[in-house]
């Protein structure tokens, strides 16, 4: 008995090379746990399943906190559904009675749902994000959209960054969080590099761990994944902010269809689709791929990564169309916004002069700038340049001294402002 034990290993979802998948239910009624297994296209409910090696997988127990207090959730049993177009629809009408999006928008939340179920197929992935201040209905977008993804990790304010990357490790969910939630620097800093490693497959997070012989010996934690984030402000790095399908907050009358409080059976109806996307992953996750067909012409290849995954879980050509609008406009905001990207990276260079204490001369601004983000430009980065953004684009008094030119002194009140403009 006790070697038999010793081969149960607590498992919340696994796929095979022969198409078998097993995926973790969750029956909140009654507490328990169970499998959900895809074998030969037929589902069986089980309590465990046995692996040719004789090794024993079981669900994690009911009792698990992130289980009970809904932190991370399952579906209860597969459900088939009459068509894909009709679940398309009920996503999306779920999506609208509670959400107010764009319409573009609202059908992109609705195709990301349906990429979260079938993530695992793809080598690279995008990021949903919804972006705004306070009272903007971001709140309201991770919790509607998010409860319907494939096992949604729900991050607080009160998680812990260590914790996340073990959750994401163990249960490789979709990720929900707010980032405003997570006000401290450091904090911030953990979510970044979960967020720059985890839409790459392939690019885990080490931690170092000592063995108790004192070996050094870290730990690489999983974080590829599907996630969903809501946001005040954009971030500085382009290559992060590339990654991100967004939508910002525009002030307008919300719709007067819309709920102010959420339902209790808002929960009842996110587990019924979740039952029918967990059959949805049943059919799907063996035939979707990436399909490079698709591919947008004009667009630079880090957009069309980003876009690739979405557009191949789309059957609609219409909506493959829209789709393919938007990233040119992705485009060319982007090439737009290279402007001011260049008078933050030039205040993220003075910033970390004054952190050094260094003198502001125009010369070791374009020195730190070079260092910084010199491979992010393809041109000459010369002090005559970056003294022109700074005193033509970004208003700052320069002076000579000692037959050089430098911040003037009296600029850094200034200074101050421009770096909370920039978020910086």
């Amino acid at each position: 008995m006790k070697n038999k034990k010793n081969h149960q290993v607590p498992t919340i979802s696994k796929k095979y090379s022969d198409e078998t998948i097993v995926e973790m239910l969750y029956n909140q009624d009654e507490t328990k746990t169970s499998f959900a297994i895809w074998k030969d296209g037929k589902v069986e409910i089980a309590s465990k399943y046995k692996e040719k090696n004789g090794k024993i997988l079981v669900p994690y127990k009911s009792t698990n906190n992130l289980i009970k207090h809904n932190i991370v959730l399952f579906p209860s049993k597969p459900i088939k559904y009459k068509s894909e177009k009709e679940l398309i629809s009920e996503i999306q009408s779920f999506i609208h009675k509670y959400v107010d999006l764009s319409p573009l928008f609202e059908k992109i939340a609705t195709y990301y749902i349906l990429l979260s179920w079938v993530y695992d197929s793809f080598k690279e992935l995008p990021y949903l994000r919804k972006r705004g201040d306070f009272g903007s209905g971001k709140t309201r977008f991770l919790q509607i959209v998010g409860s319907i993804c494939y096992k949604p990790i729900f991050a607080t304010g009160g998680a812990s960054t260590a914790s996340l990357f073990h959750i994401l490790d163990q249960f490789r969910g979709t990720l929900i969080i707010d980032e405003g939630d997570f006000r401290f620097s450091d904090e911030k800093a953990e979510i970044i590099k979960i967020l720059n490693n985890g839409n790459v497959e392939g690019f885990p997070v080490l931690r170092c761990q000592a063995n108790p012989n004192g070996e050094f010996n870290p730990i690489g934690f999983q974080v590829f994944g599907t996630k969903i984030i809501a946001t005040r402000a954009h971030y500085q790095d382009r290559a992060l902010e590339s990654r991100f399908l967004s939508e910002d907050f525009s002030p307008k009358k919300l719709r007067p269809d819309i709920p102010i409080t959420l339902p209790d059976k808002y929960k009842d109806e996110a587990l019924a689709l979740r039952n029918k996307l967990l059959f949805y992953r049943f059919k799907k996750l063996g035939t979707v791929r990436a399909n490079e067909k698709l591919a947008i012409d004009s667009i630079e290849p880090r957009l069309n990564q980003m876009f690739i995954p979405l557009l191949s879980v789309i059957e609609d050509e219409s909506v493959r169309d829209e789709l393919k609008e938007l990233a040119k406009i992705y485009s060319e905001e982007m090439v737009l916004d290279r402007g001011s990207d260049i008078e933050a990276d030039v205040l993220f260079a003075i910033k970390e002069l004054l952190n050094e204490e260094n003198k502001l001369s125009i010369k070791e601004v374009s020195n730190k700038f070079f260092l910084l983000f010199g491979e992010n430009y393809n041109r000459s980065i010369t002090p005559k340049w970056i003294g022109r953004i700074i005193r033509k684009k970004l208003g700052l008094k320069t002076v000579k001294s000692h037959g050089s030119y430098i911040i003037d002194s009296s600029q850094l009140k200034k200074l101050k402002l421009l770096f909370e403009r920039y978020d910086l």
